[in-house]
């Protein structure tokens, strides 16, 4: 079978991997096993760019039995967990092209070979696939009936094709689930992001200063976390309300040049460019961190700060020192990219599986509505998301009321008052 994993020898630990996070995904795993009873997929060809993890694997498992022929690659160069890659490849005959640390050449090689795999449906991880498919491979188009994409900046990116009439076919937004950015944005990333820093330095959080770029979902839960480990939040924002609700959420609020001052933990979650740039580097004090939580590598200036430098070495595994010229060290995590995959695992397998449920799901709906789906972005259908809640509650043994039917009619009534 052809794929490009860094060592097949890994595939029985990440067996084992794939095994212990399946054993926390009970909503997949109950979609895989109506899938492969019912084989939605089959006849289709997929090909996903996502980061490839024990929690992916399982997702991966489910597409190919409900039918999929499917061919996975990663969206970021550090994310890839090498086991799973070769499990993927060596137990479950899944071509993977993914190795963790590949260079930039190689990375966007493997989006190439999987594109070569001539999709019928793309999966996204941050638009990458599906902008090198419009730039790069434009003569597969007419195969494609449709895509998903799993996060925010991913969205961020299609919904600019769509607006400038480039996007050629319609993409399910698997973010915009409730169900997933209300769970994975905020506990998963909130958590797993302190989770890498963590594995990187070993730091304390208790009595540090941290200040987090960005007031969005995951920025909502790097704030809740660290000020729960006992750290000094500081929000910085463009948004006058996200903002605002940072205020009236504890948090003290302000520009990044003042931020920049008194932080000791940087943690950006924006989505966006240049968060902390040039001068905010000559503001900041001895050894402080920069921990990236977006998803690409552009939310601190590197340019700026490699040009800064005196001189760059790497200290510990995933935490490379810059020294100023003034004698300061500033610490970067993960080389700017997600630190929570880049030094640590990813989010926990528990809430992935509300996310890949989605992605399960939503795709099932495209197949079903793809006749009259129109080229642009399309939000997960709310009995999807509800249905995914439900799930995720009967898997934890918690039962919920339901309305009775006079309080549905109040509900939905106008003339009932007082």
């Amino acid at each position: 079978m052809r794929s490009d994993v860094r060592d097949l020898g890994l595939a029985d630990e990440g067996d084992r991997k794939i095994e212990w996070a399946d054993r926390q995904m009970p909503v997949l795993a109950g979609i895989r096993e109506r899938f492969a009873a019912e084989r939605p997929f089959d006849g289709w060809r997929i090909s996903a760019c996502l980061h490839v993890t024990a929690e992916t694997a399982n997702l991966m498992r489910t597409l190919v039995a409900g039918g999929a022929d499917a061919v996975l690659c990663s969206s970021n160069p550090l994310s890839t967990q090498d086991d799973v890659a070769a499990s993927l490849v060596a137990h479950h005959g899944i071509p993977v092209y993914a190795i963790k640390g590949e260079d930039r050449d190689t990375y966007y090689g493997h989006i190439g070979t999987a594109l070569d795999h001539r999709p019928h449906v793309t999966m996204d991880d941050g638009a990458d696939l599906v902008t090198a498919l419009h730039t790069q491979r434009r003569e597969l188009l007419d195969a494609i009936v449709g895509g998903t994409e799993e996060t925010t900046t991913g969205v961020i990116r299609l919904r600019a094709m769509a607006a400038a009439g480039k996007l050629a076919f319609p993409v399910v937004a698997v973010n915009e689930a409730l169900t997933k950015h209300l769970f994975d944005n905020r506990y998963g990333t909130g958590q797993s992001a302190i989770d890498g820093i963590l594995r990187a330095t070993n730091v304390l959080f208790a009595g540090k200063s941290v200040v987090v770029g960005g007031y969005g979902w995951v920025g909502r839960g790097i704030a809740a976390r660290a000020d729960g480990m006992g750290a000094n939040v500081t929000v910085v924002e463009v948004d006058p309300i996200r903002a605002l609700e940072a205020v009236m959420d504890g948090f003290r609020v302000m520009n990044a040049s003042s931020a920049a001052s008194i932080g000791e933990i940087f943690i950006s979650a924006t989505g966006n460019l240049n968060v902390f740039g040039g001068h905010h580097f000559g503001l900041m004090r001895d050894g402080v961190i920069l921990a990236n939580a977006g998803h690409f590598n552009d939310e601190f200036e590197l340019a700026s700060l490699e040009a800064q430098a005196v001189s760059v070495r790497d200290v510990r595994p995933s935490t490379r020192e810059y020294a100023m010229d003034d004698g300061r060290r500033i610490y970067l995590l993960a080389e700017g990219r997600l630190v929570n995959l880049g030094a640590a695992e990813g989010h926990p397998s528990l809430v992935m599986d509300m996310s890949f449920a989605n992605q399960a799901l939503g795709l099932e709906w495209l197949r079903d509505q793809r006749a009259s789906l129109e080229p642009r972005v399309h939000g997960i259908p709310d009995d999807i998301d509800r249905e995914v809640a439900r799930l995720k509650l009967a898997s934890m043994g918690i039962d919920i009321d339901a309305m009775t039917p006079e309080q549905k009619v109040y509900s939905e009534s106008w003339e009932s008052g007082t």
